[in-house]
């Protein structure tokens, strides 16, 4: 199921509200605070680049992974004027293949959550852990139990010139559907309409703690950021950071 085949396109004016400096100043700290400096930072499922132009900003040398190849198109556009320039590779998670380590890697805005199958997330964990550098640090977030209740069988809107989109989210079991409509204004004034689904499972911090020390991991630690998710009193979001042994 290509994901973004339809919604690449708008993503970045969908997503508007996303702090990407933020994040980046986010993981900057928990750098200084681990007491590492990456020469390299991976961004694992990196979607349009916008964190990797970030880093860059910040003098990080960055790798983009993504499995969509429209989201990359889209990254390079978006970093055509970052130094350094960040590399982009088309890999699912699971499949990642660098050509050397890394210092640090980022797995942002519930990207963890896409991998519906635990066992190619456990995959995707051991191969993080295969190219970082000893010592190297691994961040990423997740939807919470709380938040997948919270939004089932909710609607939500979002409109901008040209384009109107429509998605309901709707959990059964253990995996949550986002069934998104949107609406694209063409040339004569025509409305043409697409589908998209998109799918996240549920994964408990049991769950994701216990795949870390799986791929040797350790210093596991995790923490709520509200300045990374403000959706009020909810807790939408939970922050994992783990590190490889030295």
């Amino acid at each position: 199921m290509d994901s973004y085949r339809y919604l690449a396109a708008w993503y970045d004016r969908f997503t508007g509200d996303v702090g990407y400096p933020l994040w980046a100043d986010y993981a900057a700290a928990r750098f200084r605070e681990a007491g590492i400096e990456p020469g390299i930072v991976l961004d694992l499922a990196c979607g349009t680049g916008r964190l990797c132009a970030e880093l860059a900003k910040r003098g990080y040398e960055t790798i983009g992974v993504d499995a969509s190849a429209d989201m990359l198109m889209r990254a390079m556009e978006n970093t055509a004027g970052s130094e350094p320039r960040p590399l982009f590779l088309q890999q699912r998670m699971e499949r990642l293949d660098l050509y050397g380590t890394v210092g640090a890697c980022l797995c942002c805005l519930d990207s963890v959550n896409y991998v519906t199958d635990p066992r190619a997330l456990q995959e995707a964990f051991r191969r993080v852990a295969l190219f970082l550098e000893p010592g190297g640090l691994f961040l990423f977030d997740a939807n919470t139990e709380e938040k997948f209740a919270r939004i089932d069988g909710e609607a939500y809107v979002r409109e901008d010139e040209g384009i109107f989109c429509v998605w309901q989210a709707a959990l059964e079991g253990r995996r949550c559907t986002y069934a998104f409509d949107l609406f694209e204004q063409g040339d004569g004034g025509l409305w043409e309409r697409v589908q998209e689904t998109h799918e996240e499972r549920v994964y408990t911090p049991e769950e994701l703690v216990g795949m870390l020390r799986r791929a040797g991991f350790i210093e596991i630690e995790q923490r709520f950021e509200p300045d990374l998710a403000p959706v009020g009193e909810h807790r939408d979001r939970l922050f994992f950071s783990a590190r490889k042994p030295a």
